[in-house]
């Protein structure tokens, strides 16, 4: 993969994101888009803070605790980029509390080679896959499901290194928005790793989304995940640009 620019902006990027990983409950606020998802992951339990939310900022941020207040959810608001500065301000004076960085790597989408490895591929996670995924470490909550397969063009990858019914070795999720490849939720089971099996399932999933025509790939992580860091940047992932979360008082 090359380091080529990406065609597009961080607004338009984070937009194409938050097709591809939504919550089961949307509404605008002017340009911004409150998410609500059982609780399952910022990304679909926050506010994506872009553009003019059509009020003045302080009052943004009132209604937005008051969207999530109403949903029983703690407020939350994902601040990407520069033109975040403003209103992360203003979440700031309102005592919410800021969260680490998130990285947004890209890079042009390329079809690895097969190496031998057996991915397999399924339009829906089974029982297996729920279970061989760790958010942040945590077994999933019950709403993981729906938002998972809550996009228009998804897949699921796994690697089974045992027979059933030992768990899977490696899990991870794709999507397709547009002509960009999504990749989430890679997760090596901790006695698999060290084997390339994150590779695997990624070079799986570029080969399914080359077939629909994508050109390019994205992905998310942890400022503080050096190991995840290192695999994408020899895999030729470049930052396009970071953001944070900020949560209101508990």
């Amino acid at each position: 993969m090359g380091q080529s620019r990406t065609p597009l902006d961080v607004a338009d990027l984070e937009r194409l994101a938050a097709r591809g990983w939504r919550g089961s409950e949307e509404e605008h606020l002017g340009d911004w888009l409150l998410r609500a998802g059982g609780g399952f992951t910022g990304r679909a339990n926050s506010a994506l803070v872009v553009g003019d939310p059509g009020l003045p900022l302080p009052a943004a941020v009132d209604a937005v605790t008051r969207w999530y207040g109403d949903r029983g959810l703690r407020p939350c608001a994902m601040l990407p980029g520069r033109q975040s500065r403003a209103a992360d301000a203003a979440f700031a004076a309102a005592g919410w509390e800021r969260d680490e960085d998130v990285l947004v790597l890209t890079a042009p989408l390329t079809v690895p080679p097969a190496d031998g490895v057996p991915v397999e591929l399924s339009p829906a996670p089974d029982d297996a896959w729920l279970t061989g995924y760790r958010y942040r470490g945590r077994p999933l909550p019950p709403a993981a499901r729906e938002v998972l397969t809550n996009a228009e063009d998804v897949v699921f990858a796994s690697v089974r290194c045992e027979p059933p019914p030992a768990p899977l070795a490696a899990v991870a999720r794709g999507v397709l928005t547009d002509d960009w490849l999504g990749v989430a939720a890679v997760t090596v089971a901790e006695r698999h790793r060290r084997r390339g099996l994150a590779t695997a399932v990624m070079a799986a999933l570029q080969r399914w989304a080359a077939d629909r025509g994508a050109r390019w790939v994205y992905l998310q992580v942890l400022a503080s995940n050096a190991p995840a860091r290192a695999l994408y940047r020899r895999a030729g992932f470049i930052e396009h640009h970071r953001y944070h979360y900020r949560s209101a008082p508990a």
